[in-house]
């Protein structure tokens, strides 16, 4: 997935506010599939989607592979969508029929307030077994027991070094633990006379590209929820020791001098990333980077490695989300809409052609061990990240992704110096997600 919840954070904030108004106008549930399995499914599908540009040609490629399989289906595919579209779309009766969301954090949403048709149904008739993807992809894709979503594909996050800078520093290997990214940060970090920021050998700000306490929890074992869909962030002294960490380096580059760095860099999307332009020897990111490197940054010499962590017992381990897709409650024609998120689910050449298309991680076990997947040794990093039991991710919620989007504020202020006092920001943060739990419930 090239655009990620980190790129639409206030987009998906917004989404998991409307959705309770927009879709959960009299939702419903879709009625049980009336079609018999192995019926040819007919008529028209509205397909959403988000992607653009050389990912969008992915999916116009695999669409048509699904037409020529089922001919009376007629898809018509929009690119560029967002949550926000589709939700409104949904709430107003005219969304699309099949809809791939950017973020597992609509899951909740999605599921509770009926917006995406539980599919439980129709993965029952047809057989469907779910043992095929993992248990952190299985927990994505369902809320409470309710399997509105199905699995897309998948999105690892691991550590990207510039292999050139490493070397003119002596550097040979990539840091493992969070006090080695902090020296490799400072000993890559070139100043001028001023101190002014040339080069960041990590830039640590939250709000930079991918840096998000959602994809750097797993460094350190952070828990967001307790068993009750309450919060667990200010309990868990897990989150003190990752912000401490994080705070301790932003103060060593001195906030305003990162700030003044990082508005000169160019956009995450575009050909002028500050990892591909070498202003930023380390980078967290996710798989689909290599591709946007091997397309836009050819003499860029980068290698990849997992997230560094505290405990040593967790190397290997990372964070995971990806695509999700569904079946709108709206849906004209529910069966052939099924017959074609079926068909990107769960159909073995098709993963793996649209993982080798837009360099995304295949989420079924027969995919992952298929002799067509392109595989080569970064990518296999990933993979084994994908693979590793201790990778997790961040649940579903009632609230969407607002718990994310509390924290997400408060380490704004905090890494600025507005908030001063940790433990008691981290204890509001608590104190405002268990009240919009309490209010969606």
């Amino acid at each position: 997935m090239s655009i990620t919840a980190a790129r639409l954070a206030a987009v998906a904030l917004t989404a998991g506010l409307l959705v309770s108004g927009a879709a959960g106008c009299t939702p419903g549930e879709a009625p049980a599939p009336v079609a018999s399995a192995g019926v040819e499914p007919s008529g028209e599908v509205e397909f959403w989607h988000f992607f653009t540009d050389r990912e969008a040609k992915a999916i116009d490629d695999i669409v048509a592979d699904f037409q020529a399989k089922y001919p009376k289906v007629k898809v018509v595919v929009k690119g560029g969508q967002d949550d926000t579209k589709m939700l409104q779309a949904i709430g107003a009766g005219q969304g699309p029929d099949v809809g791939l969301s950017y973020s597992t954090d609509i899951v909740g949403k999605f599921c509770s307030s009926g917006a995406w048709t539980d599919l439980a149904p129709y993965l029952k008739r047809d057989g469907v077994v779910m043992d095929r993807y993992p248990a952190v992809v299985r927990s994505y894709t369902e809320y409470q027991g309710k399997r509105c979503a199905m699995p897309f594909l998948a999105d690892v996050y691991g550590l990207y070094y510039n292999k050139k800078i490493f070397g003119e520093a002596g550097v040979s290997a990539p840091p493992k633990t969070l006090a080695e990214l902090t020296d490799l940060a400072k000993k890559l970090t070139v100043r001028k006379p001023d101190g002014t920021i040339e080069r960041a050998g990590f830039l640590p700000s939250f709000g930079f590209y991918e840096n998000s306490p959602a994809h750097l929890a797993p460094a350190v074992g952070a828990t967001w929820l307790k068993e009750d869909g309450t919060s667990a962030i200010g309990s868990d002294p897990k989150w003190r020791e990752l912000l401490a960490w994080q705070k301790e380096l932003v103060d060593w580059y001195g906030y305003d001098k990162l700030e003044k760095f990082r508005a000169g860099l160019g956009d995450e999307w575009g050909a002028d990333n500050a990892f591909q332009k070498g202003k930023v020897a380390i980078a967290v990111d996710g798989e689909w980077r290599m591709a946007f490197l091997r397309d836009q940054a050819k003499d860029v010499p980068f290698g990849v490695a997992p997230l560094p962590v505290t405990d040593p017992a967790r190397y290997g381990a990372g964070y995971v989300t990806g695509n999700v897709i569904g079946v709108s409650r709206t849906a004209k024609n529910p069966e052939a809409a099924w017959a074609l998120l079926r068909y990107l689910t769960t159909d073995t050449a098709a993963i793996v052609k649209l993982s080798n298309g837009i360099r995304n991680v295949p989420t079924t076990s027969d995919a992952l061990a298929s002799k067509d997947l392109v595989v080569d040794d970064e990518f296999k990093v990933f993979l084994d990240i994908f693979a590793n039991p201790g990778t997790t991710t961040t649940p579903p919620s009632v609230v969407g992704a607002a718990y994310q989007e509390e924290l997400g504020a408060f380490v704004q202020d905090y890494q600025s110096g507005k908030s001063k006092d940790l433990e008691a920001g981290l204890a509001k943060v608590d104190q405002q997600i268990n009240n919009l739990v309490k209010l969606a419930g």
